[in-house]
């Protein structure tokens, strides 16, 4: 569905992404791993066209959307959802608002269409009868279980997860990587998660890639990446102070 060609991108004199190569498979799930601040959202921004890369080619479904414009870009925009760290929820909205924002805006639906939508996807997520209440009245859970409703309400085709567990005790981070498996299931959806939460990305990634240094230095399935020999991805997946990459700095 997706395939990135040496992309790279510099902001001042950090090369961020350098000459970086990879692919998401249709229908599956790819989790995107590595430090924080080594450039994962950086590059979930990318493959969303929310920025260009300085050099190299990304295409969605064999379209390079480097080189569109914003009109351009908004047809396939509306083919994907975005579930973001914090929920980004509009604080003045309600959930059956925020839910069907993008409807409202984008498509000729009367508001009983919009509602009935909004309703199922909240039930495909596990909500129902919270459609009145608004993000202040809501456990941080809810609020990310509102953020994946709002990223389906569309039907698309491929969605972008950014750190979809942080903040979670783990009971509930757990109900949230079963939410995405069942999504899924029941959707045939693309997925892309960017995490460094290693029993999230072991549980719902078909592949996992690790980034490091702006290139993804190794892509398997979660039983090749904890078997890897490679320092740098075992240093990171066991959570050691001790190895190749710097704790400090």
């Amino acid at each position: 569905m997706i395939k990135i060609e040496k992309i790279t991108k510099v902001f001042g004199e950090q090369k961020v992404l350098n000459e970086l190569d990879l692919y998401v498979e249709d229908k599956k799930t790819l989790v995107i791993i590595g430090r924080s601040g080594c450039g994962k959202s950086v590059l979930l921004k990318h493959m969303t066209g929310l920025i260009k890369p300085d050099s190299g080619s990304i295409y969605f479904r064999g379209k390079d959307i480097t080189k569109l414009d914003e009109s351009e870009l908004d047809p396939i925009r509306v083919k994907s959802g975005m579930l973001f760290q914090g929920a980004a929820l509009f604080d003045s909205l309600t959930v059956a608002e925020n839910v069907g924002f993008a409807l409202s805006r984008f498509t000729k639906k009367s508001p009983e269409e919009i509602a009935g939508i909004v309703s199922e996807k909240l039930a495909l997520v596990g909500l129902d009868g919270v459609e009145s209440k608004k993000p202040a009245e809501l456990s941080g859970g809810m609020k990310k279980r509102v953020g994946l409703a709002r990223a389906i309400a569309m039907d698309p085709e491929v969605i972008f997860y950014d750190e979809p567990t942080t903040g979670l005790d783990p009971i509930m981070a757990d109900v949230i990587n079963d939410l995405i498996l069942d999504l899924k299931r029941k959707l045939r959806i693309t997925g892309v998660v960017v995490t460094h939460d290693m029993k999230s990305a072991y549980k719902i990634g078909d592949k996992i890639a690790m980034m490091y240094e702006g290139k993804i230095i190794e892509l398997g399935s979660p039983e090749e990446i904890q078997n890897t020999k490679d320092p740098v991805v075992r240093q990171f997946i066991s959570g050691s102070a001790v190895g190749p990459i710097h704790v400090l700095g």
